[in-house]
């Protein structure tokens, strides 16, 4: 069954065939999506373009999602180029090397400013200038970490930017629900992608996860991008401003430490 036939979705975040966005592109591809991609920087190009050309997407630019006159200019092209919009996939965040290393008191307000205009604001910009070509209606799915709700070690700043777009995600949803417009965010347990190296001790958290969620088994990119694909289709028709984990339940529990099934 093909859940996105017939459907247009936007990928923003694809760094390299590991990324969860390039899962989410896939799972969309394999149900009939017609896919185009925004990366940031020409450093990224390289390995976006081959793996967007492999599922067929002709439509692959630069964006700095910083920049407001950089995502108009965007979204005019893609205007030109797709014509419409149903699916709009917000897979950015970013947060200095420096800020997810030492104590969050040391946190730098350079570094707090970037990492909330970069990780949390860009979806509101985004949103708002995907609107003209949502006019069917659409969704908007985003990525977020549940170090938005409890403290992580090492997340710091991006944990606080990521209860920030949790919080945008609601806003969004009740304002662009009369135009049709659904906004959920996937919380994904610990996945080894190139973000998540820049995490400290993010190799340990990997390998403990397994052992301590309820599902005793770890997140892969596929696992995100099925979600996704759901998010986006008429399936999830009334579902919106809502943070859906897939971390085989690691979310649910009050105790971490290993447990027996006795």
């Amino acid at each position: 069954m093909m859940l996105l036939e017939g459907k247009t979705a936007l990928v923003f975040g694809v760094a390299n065939d590991h990324s969860i966005a390039w899962g989410i592109a896939k799972a969309m591809h394999e149900h009939g999506a017609r896919l185009a991609f925004s990366y940031a920087g020409e450093a990224l190009e390289r390995r976006v373009r081959p793996l967007a050309e492999s599922v067929g997407a002709s439509f692959v630019e630069p964006c700095d999602v910083g920049d407001d006159a950089a995502i108009d200019a965007l979204f005019a092209q893609a205007g030109k180029a797709l014509g419409k919009l149903d699916i709009l996939v917000h897979a950015v965040a970013y947060a200095g090397r420096d800020e997810l290393s030492r104590p969050f008191y040391e946190t730098s307000r350079a570094g707090f400013h970037t990492a909330m205009d970069i990780s949390a604001y860009s979806l509101t910009a985004l949103a708002r200038a995907a609107l003209p070509l949502m006019r069917d209606g659409g969704s908007v799915v985003t990525l977020t970490y549940y170090g938005s709700e409890k403290v992580m070690p090492n997340y710091n700043v991006m944990g606080v930017a990521k209860a920030a777009l949790e919080a945008s995600v609601r806003y969004l949803a009740s304002e662009l629900g009369p135009k049709g417009i659904r906004v959920n965010a996937i919380s994904a347990g610990p996945v080894r992608t190139l973000s998540a190296a820049g995490v400290s001790g993010f190799k340990s958290l990997y390998r403990a996860f397994a052992e301590i969620a309820p599902l005793r088994r770890p997140i892969t990119i596929e696992d995100v991008g099925g979600t996704a694909v759901w998010l986006a289709s008429d399936l999830a028709r009334t579902v919106t401003g809502e943070v859906v984990f897939v971390d085989s339940g690691y979310n649910i529990l009050g105790v971490t430490a290993p447990t027996t099934t006795e």
